[in-house]
Parts: C-alpha cells; structure tokens; sequence
C-alpha cells in the first residue's frame, strides 16, 4: 500500500472508516462485531494502517470494536477519532459540545474505550457554534502536551475556522466528504489545506455506497436507513445520479475495475495529502476498496471523470447541512 501525508502524519493513502461498524446503514443488516474485528484485522493484513472512528458512532460501539480488534496490533495502525456530537455534562448523544471540559471528558472515554493511552488523530467532529475554535484548539493542545493525543483535525469546517484553529494549535488533517458526487472542497477548501499544509481526509468518497454500482433503487433500503431521505437518493436525482455511476462503470471496465475502485483510483489522483476512509465492516468490501491502491487510470480516463456532472440534490437533508460550518 502507498502513503499518503497527512501534515507530518503519514497513513495509508486508502485507511478504513468503522461508522458502519455501529450500525449507520441499517440496509446492511444486524450487527456482526465479529465480522467488523475481521474486516479491520483484513484491513491491516492488506497494509491499511489509518483506522477512523468517532464516539458518537454507536453511540460509542464503534470504538469499542476497533479497541477488540487492535488489541496486540495497536502499534500498526494510526487511530483517529472524534469528539464534540456527544455532550458529558449531562446532555448526551447528539449534543453539539467542544468546551474544553467537554473535551477532557471525551478523551477519557475514548482511550478507554479504543484500549490504548494515546489517540493518533483526534478531531472535532462538528464545529461548535457557541464555543470559540481558539478554546477548543487550546484544549487540544493540552491534551498533546500530556501525550494523550499525538495530532489535533477538523471535521466540516469552513476556511475561516480552520485558520483560526491552526493558529492555536497545528491542525494535521480535515475531514469532509470528497467524492466523484462531491467535489465542494477544490473550490476554497483544497486550496487553503496545502497553503496550511494540513491534509484531507475523504468521508463517504463512495458516495454513501452509490458509486459502488450496487445500488440501483432506493425501495431496498430498510425504512429507517437515513439515505431514503437524502436528497441525492430521492426522486428525479436519484434517477439523475445513476448515470454518474454508469460513467465509473464504463471507465471501470476499461482497466479491469470495479466502480468503487475507479472511483476511489481517481480521487487517489488529487495528491498524495489525500487520504480517504472509505467505511464497510465486510471482509469482502475492503478487500475491493485496498485494491484501488493498485489501479492506473489515464490521463484520457481522469479527464472523462473529472468532466462528469456533478451530484443532483444537496449531500445532506436540511438539519445535517446546518450543522455544518459554512
């Protein structure tokens, strides 16, 4: 597996996402955690060595899986996790909170809960309107003074905060969604990283699983799967992005690929400060998705997908799009 540079982190340029892993996609069926601890330890045999999770996944089920999974493997792998969607002063699960006892309180928890006394990457997950950056970078900074995190990141954040964060405290990496269907961030946010030298890590850079090819309607979805309300999966622009996918199928074929491993090749494309975490918790998935590593597109093949139309419907329903800063 090739690496990718993360400020001065250095990951896997292909790592593995664990939401799914607390059950997010509830089309995928029950929770298997043994499955999941089989998909990370298959992850790390194919040279996958950037884990991301967060403490609202679950809530915190997530994290208790890879801590099972990387026990005797801990040193092999770069852990990100996140905070500030869980309040510990007593408001709970998806709370937005990064005061800075909040934070001391949610590290605590999740070292305990990943088994190790040290978190890689520790972002904030969403940024918190009523405390400023400057105190939540700050009590960042105190948590890698005292060895408990290593590097601070940024989850959603607009260019005026993450130049306000860095400014406190270095920021190693932003994570946002980055895509073939989602590509927001080459206007202002790209730039800004490499001016920073921060690096970006791509969330759902297989288009919540549309660009894997394998979803062709919405009425397989379970009812209480969140895509049967985004946007992107709903009516004329759902019939509208299929033919996106077609496109990645058609490349796809050209070089012996699937769709998710062309698209995954082509954001490999956008440089080596790139990193997505494309998220499964199925041995067979991440097999496919480590294996874009391998995939070389032509110039002729990445100008035809630079060139597709963009994604049909905002990338999030109305409440998710105003939780992120803008």
């Amino acid at each position: 597996m090739k690496h990718a540079h993360l400020g001065t982190l250095e990951v896997s340029r292909i790592g593995l996402g664990a939401m799914t892993m607390a059950g997010t996609y509830t089309s995928e069926g029950g929770l298997d955690d043994a499955e999941s601890i089989r998909t990370i330890h298959r992850a790390l045999d194919l040279g996958v060595t950037h884990l991301d999770t967060a403490e609202i996944y679950g809530p915190f089920h997530s994290e208790e899986v890879v801590g099972k999974a990387l026990r005797g493997r801990r040193d092999q792998v770069v852990v990100a996790t996140k905070f500030g969607l869980v309040s510990h002063a007593g408001g709970g699960p998806g709370v937005v909170d990064s005061s800075a006892a909040n934070v001391r309180a949610a590290v605590e928890g999740s070292l305990t809960r990943l088994g190790t006394d040290h978190i890689d990457l520790y972002y904030q997950h969403r940024v918190d309107r009523s405390t400023p950056i400057e105190e939540t970078a700050g009590a960042v900074a105190a948590l890698v003074a005292e060895g408990k995190v290593l590097h601070f990141g940024l989850s959603e954040a607009a260019p005026e905060t993450i130049r306000r964060a860095h400014a406190v405290h270095p920021v190693t990496a932003l994570q946002t969604e980055y895509s073939l269907w989602t590509r927001d961030v080459e206007a202002q946010i790209l730039p800004l990283l490499r001016e920073l030298g921060i690096g970006l890590v791509p969330y759902s850079p297989l288009g919540h699983g549309l660009l894997t090819g394998q979803i062709r309607t919405v009425d397989d979805f379970a009812d209480d799967d969140w895509r049967k309300t985004n946007p992107r999966f709903t009516g004329e622009n759902f019939r509208r992005n299929l033919a996106i996918v077609e496109e990645v199928r058609a490349i796809g074929a050209e070089v012996g690929a699937t769709p998710a491993q062309t698209a995954l090749a082509w954001l490999l494309t956008r440089g080596d400060d790139i990193a997505p975490i494309p998220g499964t918790r199925r041995v067979a998935r991440v097999e496919e998705n480590t294996a874009a590593d391998r995939v070389e597109l032509t110039p002729l093949q990445i100008s035809r997908l630079d060139e597709l139309q963009p994604a049909a419907g905002e990338r999030h329903d109305e409440a998710n799009m105003a939780s992120i800063d803008r």
